[in-house]
């Protein structure tokens, strides 16, 4: 048990040193240190609620995106029917200090599950970076006075986009993963001038945040999670590094870094264990179907009703014709499997097969990001299943719904102070005592829909509801 505990700080310290946090239990970005979902804390309530353990609540426009923390603030990003809104938060009372209205310039196509406002703010302590679907990259100090703007997009995604900003050395990093003109971006944080963009054509849609990677005695790399590969990028220069092949095509959840390895989890729809189908090749598929020969396929040639129902899912540059690329990704797709996969890290180019450790298929999470405790990775799936996997193995330790929290889950789970939280969409936090026999604490009712991550830090939890931001903490 102790090598466990020992294990887990270890993570927490890599994680805090990759991100750039500050001192002070401060929670920057999106899941906090390094998207890792841990905190060093102590004392953190069980049990919570509107009446219980409540040190303040605020009313916030809704949005999706989580709260991130600095010493003494709070920020958040929300959402009217005219404006993207970014709010500045005191930590000890609530009170919001500033709220900022920015006229929105476009209205993105959204799935319903999405929001306007889906990517959480960074911040370095100094200064606040956020990035809104309907805009692009905006930089604030912490008093919310404007210091600079990336107008990007507008983005061919019909999903709508999520994945958050993170902060690397002195650049802003953003993923902008779409059916086509995907990139991914590095810009200056003093002035938001572009240093570096790196095109990925081969890519699409991309919800996934990035994770940092400091191989030992190597210089910083960036890690991203996109449609198909995983793939490492040199923080300096954009230069793919070392990338990972087999994962699925819609990538949502973000991965997360243990003791030399690396945890990556996607799931795209079909069954658990993958939707492997042999698709033939495009100069084949022409030769039978192209009737007019015009080297391309008009839904009425595809002589696929499932496909002309679904036009845009494979209609990626939404020309009303299907080309060489849009079948290529298509095949790709059907070849992909759902799955949480393990690699080692270290090393160069295609990683695929040496850094293999192990892959698990069943009971795949849609949105939430693995969390890894103590040596066991956590997968919380729709329906309140949580799945404990050993990190080192991949078998499964215990799997079982968490009773009282049935509901669908976006939200990624979080663990601090020897417990592990999880979030369900209408609101139910399930605290539970982590471990291979993972047992229930309480279950928590807020009362409100929830898709947000909660932050941690200094004996808090801060939790964002579609009508409010609350801070929990014992009396």
């Amino acid at each position: 048990m102790r090598t466990r505990v020992v294990r887990s700080l270890l993570h927490f310290a890599l994680a805090l040193a990759l991100s750039g946090a500050l001192k002070g239990g401060d929670w920057a970005q999106f899941r906090g240190p390094n998207g890792s979902g841990l905190a060093e804390t102590a004392d953190l309530p069980v049990r919570f609620g509107p009446q219980e353990n409540l040190q303040w609540k605020t009313p916030l426009a809704p949005g999706h995106s989580s709260p991130v923390l600095t010493r003494d603030r709070i920020f958040l990003t929300g959402y009217d029917e005219e404006n993207m809104l970014v709010f500045g938060v005191e930590r000890g009372s609530g009170k919001v200090l500033w709220r900022r209205a920015i006229a929105r310039p476009r209205k993105q196509e959204l799935h319903k599950a999405n929001s306007p406002a889906s990517a959480s703010p960074v911040t370095d302590g100094k200064n606040l970076f956020v990035f809104f679907t309907d805009y692009g990259l905006m930089s604030f100090d912490l008093d919310g006075r404007e210091r600079w703007r990336v107008p990007l997009g507008p983005f061919n995604n019909p999903m709508g986009m999520s994945a958050s900003p993170i902060l690397a050395e002195d650049k802003v990093l953003q993923i902008c993963d779409a059916e086509s003109g995907s990139f991914f971006l590095a810009v200056d944080k003093k002035s938001g001038k572009v240093k570096w963009r790196i095109e990925r054509p081969e890519y699409t849609r991309g919800f996934s945040t990035p994770v940092l990677y400091r191989p030992k005695g190597g210089k910083l790399q960036v890690i991203v999670s996109g449609s198909l590969q995983l793939t490492a990028y040199s923080i300096a220069t954009g230069k793919e590094v070392w990338w990972m092949r087999g994962s699925t095509w819609q990538m949502k959840s973000t991965p997360v870094l243990g003791d030399n390895a690396i945890y990556v989890h996607g799931w795209a729809g079909g069954s658990d264990e993958g939707q492997q189908e042999n698709v033939p090749p495009f100069e084949e598929v022409l030769k039978t179907r192209d009737s007019n020969k015009d080297g391309k396929l008009s839904p009425e040639e595809t002589a696929d009703e499932k496909m002309q129902k679904d036009w845009k899912t494979f209609d990626l540059d939404r020309d009303g014709f299907l080309g060489l690329r849009d079948w290529t990704l298509y095949r790709s797709r059907r070849a992909a499997q759902n799955a949480v996969r393990a690699f080692r890290l270290g090393g160069e180019g295609d990683l695929t097969e040496t850094n293999f450790l192990w892959r698990y298929q069943k009971s795949l999470p849609n949105v939430p990001s693995p969390l890894l405790y103590q040596n066991v990775v956590y997968l919380m799936k729709e329906g309140g299943v949580l799945t404990a996997l050993d990190a080192a193995t991949g078998a499964v330790l215990k799997q079982a719904r968490l009773q009282g929290a049935l509901g669908d889950y976006f939200a990624s789970p979080v663990a601090a102070d020897g417990k592990v939280f999880t979030v369900s969409h209408e609101g139910k936090v399930t605290v539970l005592k982590p471990g291979k026999d993972w047992e229930i604490l309480a279950v928590n009712d807020l009362g409100e829909d929830c898709n947000a991550t909660p932050a941690i830090a200094d004996g808090r939890i801060y939790l964002r509801t579609q009508k409010a931001l609350y801070c929990f903490g014992k009396k």
